[in-house]
């Protein structure tokens, strides 16, 4: 552990020379002597110490109090006064700099170590408490967000499904079968997008609260994504093909965290067939190796542009060649997130016009 470092700001230099002894001799480090507000000021910036102790009577116009306002407001550095008296009046100005506490000149070893220990952890517990505020209104700002982008996203899909139930209402009997099982397919769609929307924010929600846990347990690989993709054929038309090519022993199940592997598989799948709105072929390669799956989705669809890849798996960002598909930005974000609970890795390959090819390599966890 490092020591702690400590200004001295006094302006009598036999008294400040006999206080940094003091220190020394506790195992503090004085990282500098100065005896104006200027040059306190001055080398808090340069040496950031842990700790200023602040003669209230020093040279310059600004006396103690001042300079410690200054030092507090610009760095936050804790600040113990020195004086030799303290007068009503100023020790109201001291504490409405948010001092740390007083020690009385002549100075006595045992109160200086006792000053300085108290004065640390009081900070420690406030920077501890600001922290947690902090993160306290980080959650509630990306709360409120997930809640706007939800109320805004789940619009379209409920006035789809209002007009399609709306339209079988009215003209039922004067609709063919074909017409009906299109509003049909139209309503099944709106409410997928509604289910991955809303899974989409819960899942977020649970990893900004750390929520998100890994809980591996053996998964039939092979029944695991034959089921999902029979979830997800309803959002491929005619135009798209899917398919799955599978390599080494998957027969045996996996341990993999089920509900993670499937925030994965989904978002990549169903980003492989949003984003080739042209149709084409989609390409779901499974490979088990000896003691690592590896999940390869290939598309021809749009494609990210150069500048987004980098911001790929940042909530809420979206590339600037999506137009009118509809999207929030935060499948990759979860994906990414649940990849790296696994202990694994993602890359992604992509260009313009050409297509998205994303790799994922899980680990296999050992059966306990």
């Amino acid at each position: 552990m490092n020591p702690v470092q400590i200004l001295i700001v006094e302006d009598e230099l036999l008294i400040a020379k006999g206080l940094a002894r003091k220190l020394k001799l506790l195992g503090y480090t004085v990282v500098g002597i100065v005896s104006s507000g200027i040059a306190a000021i001055e080398k808090v910036a340069e040496s950031n110490p842990d700790l200023v102790l602040m003669d209230i009577v020093i040279k310059g116009d600004m006396d103690g109090i001042e300079t410690a306002a200054k030092i507090q407001e610009k760095y936050g550095t804790p600040v113990i006064y020195l004086t030799a008296y303290a007068d009503d009046s100023t020790l109201e100005r001291a504490e409405s700099t948010g001092s740390y506490g007083y020690l009385l000149k002549p100075f006595k070893e045992r109160e200086v170590h006792a000053a300085i220990r108290m004065a640390l952890q009081r900070y420690k517990q406030e920077m501890q408490v600001k922290q947690s505020l902090n993160l306290l209104q980080d959650l509630e700002a990306e709360k409120t967000r997930l809640l706007s982008i939800a109320s805004h996203d789940l619009k379209n899909p409920l006035t789809s499904i209002q007009m399609s139930t709306d339209l079988l209402a009215k003209y039922d009997s004067k609709l063919d079968e074909q017409k009906k099982l299109k509003h049909f397919q139209r309503i099944q769609s709106s409410i997928n997008s509604m289910n991955q929307l809303l899974e989409d924010v819960l899942t977020l929600s649970k990893s900004s609260s750390g929520k998100l846990t890994f809980a591996p347990k053996l998964v039939n690989v092979v029944k695991f994504i034959q089921l999902l993709i029979d979830q997800l054929m309803v959002q491929v038309n005619d135009q798209h093909k899917l398919e799955l090519r599978t390599s080494g022993d998957l027969d045996d199940p996996i341990m993999l965290d089920d509900k993670l592997l499937g925030h994965i598989l989904a978002n990549l799948l169903s980003n492989a067939i949003k984003y080739s709105p042209d149709g084409g072929v989609i390409n779901f390669d499974v490979i088990r190796q000896e003691n690592q799956i590896i999940f390869r989705i290939k598309d021809a669809g749009i494609g990210f542009p150069p500048e987004y890849i980098q911001k790929l798996f940042q909530a809420f960002e979206r590339g600037s060649n999506v137009g009118n598909i509809k999207g929030t930005g935060l499948g990759l974000s979860i994906v990414k997130q649940a990849v790296d609970l696994h202990g694994g890795e993602i890359t992604v390959d992509s260009e313009l016009g050409q297509g998205t090819t994303f790799t994922v390599i899980l680990p296999i966890t050992e059966v306990s």
